[in-house]
């Protein structure tokens, strides 16, 4: 596809003699012309950067669209302006389908610039990308409906379909269906509309999940007839609408011990989630048999990263330590009567006390040192911490079950 509009990009710079580029609606770049004028005005900041970083800078495009380019049926002719970092005026080509704005294909003006019958003839071109565009967007559509199907679907034969129609979309073979993936979760996500696939490195499927309501995302139905009474979107009828959405994504590896593109595409994900947001890393894996444990896996570690800000702001499964068994925890799984008064709000200190003591694997002075308190401090609260939840923290049991259970409310 990559390959389909370079040659369109190439046909358009032949029939304008000047080099082009082509950018998606929201200003990232998929394919440029080659550069090779000594004119320096010819890669302006803006220019280098759309190229360099494959995308333009907010107050760029808001620049841009301020001259209706997303309105235009025709070409746009925007003049230079230096303050803004454009050397040189451009002409934009909309590319439109069926009276919608997909991109834009750019290029440098020139004096005397390409005539009328020139630009004609380029808006022809940029009608075949849009046509491009449109399908390749209408196949990312259904590619994420498949990928959240697999990911809400009930055991048995509804997963099974539903895997073996995401393998038909992503293609069997070592590029596609089975090669090494991982799994990705960021949550929360803002909203239920995911990026396109094509704007992520990597990305082999992405789609947006409902979130429960005490934030973590959805898990697989345990039966398959509650999947079969599941309407389109994932939800039973009449089920109450979603506390908010996680973001997954498939993301494709050169070799399962290399996950860095999993966890930048994470990266990249959480900060356009914005504040708050925490991302997760399943263990990576061959092929989509196992894609409801990479999904456990992945939101696992997401909710770890936002319990525990040490382990994020993007957590791999593989680094969570006791998180595993905690997350794995039903929803609303109530804390230990023992240590329910601990964890009121009036006692927040000790609890925080506590936990760092038990981090510090009994530790005083690594404990003091870490909360910038005094031992006999120290020795104090943990004797009121004792008090208040009847356990003896010289006794193995009773500080593991405080341990976790302090690890828990995290959660």
């Amino acid at each position: 596809m990559k390959a389909d509009y370079q040659d369109l990009v190439d046909e358009i710079s032949a029939l304008l003699a000047a080099p082009a580029t082509l950018e998606n609606r929201d200003f990232g770049l998929i394919a440029f012309g080659a550069h090779d004028s000594e004119d320096d005005s010819a890669m302006d900041p803006v220019r280098t950067r759309s190229i360099l970083t494959r995308k333009s800078s907010p107050a760029v495009r808001a620049w841009f669209e301020g001259f209706g380019i997303a309105r235009a049926t025709g070409p746009v002719r925007i003049p230079a302006a230096p303050d803004a970092g454009v050397f040189r005026g451009r002409i934009c080509l909309p590319v439109r389908h069926r009276g919608v704005a997909l991109g834009y294909v750019w290029l440098l003006d020139t004096d005397p610039g390409p005539g009328d019958g020139q630009l004609a003839a380029a808006m022809e071109v940029a009608e075949r990308i849009g046509v491009l565009l449109a399908g390749e967007e209408r196949a990312g559509t259904d590619l994420s409906r498949e990928f959240r199907a697999v990911l809400t679907a009930g055991r048995g034969w509804q997963y099974d379909m539903a895997v073996g129609a995401l393998r038909t979309a992503l293609g069997g073979d070592d590029r596609g269906a089975d090669g090494p993936h991982a799994m990705v979760c960021v949550t929360p996500w803002p909203g239920d509309d995911p990026p396109p696939v094509r704007s992520l490195p990597g990305a082999a499927a992405v789609c947006a999940v409902p979130v429960a309501a005490r934030g973590e995302p959805s898990a697989p139905e345990a039966a398959p007839e509650a999947a079969a009474s599941r309407g389109a979107e994932g939800a039973p009828p009449g089920a109450p609408a979603p506390a908010g959405y996680a973001l997954a994504v498939l993301v494709r590896l050169r070799a399962l011990d290399t996950p860095a593109p999993a966890l930048a595409a994470a990266e990249r994900l959480r900060v356009a989630a914005g504040a708050g947001a925490a991302g997760g890393v399943a263990a990576p894996r061959h092929g989509l048999a196992d894609l409801r444990t990479a999904w456990s896996e992945a939101t696992a570690a997401a909710r770890a990263a936002r319990a525990a800000p040490s382990l994020g702001p993007v957590a791999q499964w593989s680094g969570i330590g006791a998180y595993r068994v905690l997350t794995a925890l039903p929803p609303g799984t109530a804390a230990d009567p023992s240590v329910r008064e601990l964890l009121a709000p009036a006692h927040a200190e000790l609890a925080r006390t506590a936990e760092a003591y038990l981090d510090c694997a009994g530790q005083a002075g690594r404990t003091a040192s870490a909360l910038g308190i005094h031992r006999q401090t120290l020795y104090y609260r943990l004797s009121r911490v004792e008090q208040l939840t009847g356990l003896s923290l010289s006794e193995g049991e009773d500080r593991l079950l405080l341990h976790m259970t302090l690890k828990s409310a995290r959660l």
